[in-house]
């Protein structure tokens, strides 16, 4: 019976309003209570929705402008849901949602931010279908945000920032680890730079971000020095700012910079080497030396404040020195 009042009233959105819905459904309950339905082989497939949600949503968010790193996630993200719950998306109820990130968590041992982020694609999912007048209502909504504990990432120290500069062999890797301390830009918009997009005059270049949004950033005299030495040195005649070191010259990937980088700092005794530490570690800075929010908002290239929020990590002497400033 609740499966054909669900198809009953998904048959009906867009033609009655909330209040008429409502009175649907307590109509069909109080018609069809106590009756029983047989489906013959022919009648099946009357119920059996082919619509290819998944394909839709994920089309409507390319044209948006999301990035294939994000759609390819959002896409296995949903389909691994759908098979794992097993039913028609019309029909998935909050409890199937409940449930399967329940067992998501247990059988795969991942950390509660991993299941938030999922309750947060399928959200996504659900939302529009909703928006967009597939379902008649959003299974997620009454799945609140998942509570995930507060761990406080490391930055670079100063003396580890000398340490690495001291370490490395290459003047492309120096002129990298400059660029990526100054700037705190991401490393897949380090690798997309070119020799053109980089001013040295004003010490700035053009990085292309997320959603294909470009943006200002500025980087100190080291990194223009460094920078421009290992220009200097280069024989190739590739547009790219950062090249292999071997021939061909290819343009760095996002792989060979995280591999460079590890390797660095498994010399040094350095823990934790990655590109983005350079980036939370600017912005810890900024905040602590009095930037205001919304320009280390603006260097980052976040479309939320909340989100440069998470990544600076306030000095804790520079709390108990305004502690004592402003309060005692």
């Amino acid at each position: 019976m609740e499966k054909v009042i669900t198809e009953i009233e998904q048959s009906m959105i867009g033609l009655l309003n909330n209040m008429q819905m409502e009175e649907l459904h307590k109509v069909l309950l109080l018609k069809l209570q106590g009756l029983k339905f047989k489906y013959e082989d022919s009648d099946r497939n009357l119920y059996d929705d082919k619509t290819d949600y998944c394909y839709i949503f994920i089309s409507a968010k390319r044209v948006e402008g999301c990035s294939e790193k994000s759609i390819k996630y959002y896409k296995s993200t949903i389909e691994n849901m759908l098979k794992m719950v097993g039913k028609p998306v019309k029909h998935i109820t909050t409890e199937d949602l409940r449930s399967y990130l329940e067992e998501y968590y247990k059988k795969s041992n991942c950390s509660k931010v991993n299941i938030d982020n999922i309750r947060r694609i399928l959200s996504s999912f659900f939302s529009w279908l909703e928006d967009e007048n597939y379902i008649l209502k959003n299974p997620i909504r009454r799945i609140r945000k998942i509570r995930t504990g507060k761990v406080i990432k490391e930055t670079f120290s100063d003396e580890n920032l000398e340490l690495m500069r001291d370490g490395c062999m290459e003047i492309r890797d120096l002129a990298m680890i400059d660029l990526l301390n100054s700037t705190g830009i991401r490393v897949g918009e380090l690798v997309k730079l070119n020799i053109k997009d980089v001013d040295f005059n004003e010490r700035e270049c053009i990085v292309e971000g997320k959603g294909d949004k470009q943006r200002r950033v500025y980087f100190d005299a080291k990194a223009k020095i460094h920078l421009q030495k290992y220009l200097e040195s280069r024989i190739d005649d590739n547009e790219a700012l950062f090249v292999s070191l071997l021939r061909p010259y290819s343009r760095l990937n996002i792989s060979g910079v995280e591999i460079r980088l590890r390797q660095l700092g498994r010399k040094l005794n350095i823990n934790r080497v990655h590109p983005h530490k350079f980036r939370r570690t600017l912005a810890t800075k900024a905040i602590d030396k009095g930037v205001p929010i919304e320009q280390v908002q603006q260097l980052l290239g976040h479309q939320k404040i909340d989100t440069t929020l998470q990544y600076a990590m306030v000095n804790q002497n520079n709390v108990k020195i305004s502690h004592r400033r402003y309060i005692g």
